[in-house]
Formats: C-alpha cells, sequence, structure tokens
C-alpha cells in the first residue's frame, strides 16, 4: 500500500531566484537548505520546493516538457491556502497583490458558501487563497477535512 501522505510539493522553476524572492516576500519561513539554485518553504504540514526545471526533467527521466507560460494558461494544477476567516481571504488576495502576484479574480463570495481568490505567481503557477466555513485543521495548521 502507498500511504495517502503527501508531504512535499515541487514546484518546477525557471528561475529559482525569482520564485525565491516572491514567496520570502510573502513571509513565509524557508528551511536551511534554501539557496537561489534550490529553496524550499515550511508551510503547514507540507513543504513547498522550488526545483529548476532542467534537473527536474532529467531526474524524472523526462527529456523535455511543455510549460505555458502565458499568464491565462493553466498548468492543472491549483494550490490552495486555506485561511481562518473570510476577511483573512481579503488580507492575504490584497498582500499578494503588493508583492507582486497576479491576482486573478476575487476575493468574492463563492456559491459553496466559503470565500476565495485566485492568483499566480511569477511562473503562472495557480494558487487559491481561500476560507471554507466547514473547514477542519490540526493543531499545525493542516487541513485534515472540510
Amino acid at each position: 500500500m502507498i500511504p495517502a501522505k503527501i508531504t512535499l510539493v515541487t514546484v518546477a522553476a525557471n528561475s529559482v531566484p525569482t520564485l525565491r524572492a516572491f514567496y520570502r516576500s510573502l513571509g513565509w519561513p524557508e528551511t536551511d537548505v534554501s539557496s537561489d539554485e534550490y529553496a524550499v518553504f515550511k508551510t503547514a504540514g507540507v513543504l513547498l520546493s522550488i526545483f529548476p526545471i532542467a534537473e527536474a526533467l532529467h531526474e524524472a527521466g523526462l527529456e523535455s516538457v511543455s510549460l505555458p507560460s502565458e499568464p491565462s494558461a493553466f498548468k492543472g494544477v491549483t494550490l490552495s491556502i486555506n485561511v481562518d476567516s473570510p476577511e483573512q481571504v481579503d488580507a492575504n488576495i490584497h498582500q499578494v497583490q503588493v508583492k507582486g502576484g497576479k491576482v486573478l479574480n476575487g476575493p468574492s463570495d463563492a456559491a459553496w458558501g466559503g470565500r476565495t481568490g485566485h492568483f499566480m505567481d511569477p511562473e503562472n503557477n495557480l494558487w487559491e487563497v481561500a476560507w471554507n466555513p466547514t473547514a477542519v485543521f490540526n493543531e499545525y495548521g493542516a487541513m485534515t477535512s472540510f
């Protein structure tokens, strides 16, 4: 059985220094291994790593991959930041905009009863900031159900 346990999310980057600077500007804490060649950020329950795309391809045994570069292109993955209140969605989306993220929509009330907003980082990775009134978080801040 393969454990249902996501411990690390890696974003393949064209420019590790650019993405590193963006996430640092959001106030995200880094681990001691972080550098402009490879960066790792501490989040609630999962580490976020920024890794050069050429090295990621090599490690996976792939020759190439086509990543969309246009701001409107969707790469197929949304990373989510779930917060404790609707007001935190508004504050976080505003902060992302101040730090140079591309706000796509929101913050706005969602049809499912929460509040949400979407942005892209400097390499167009899609993020959602959401408040879900039924979300349950553990003592470490990781969401365990909704």
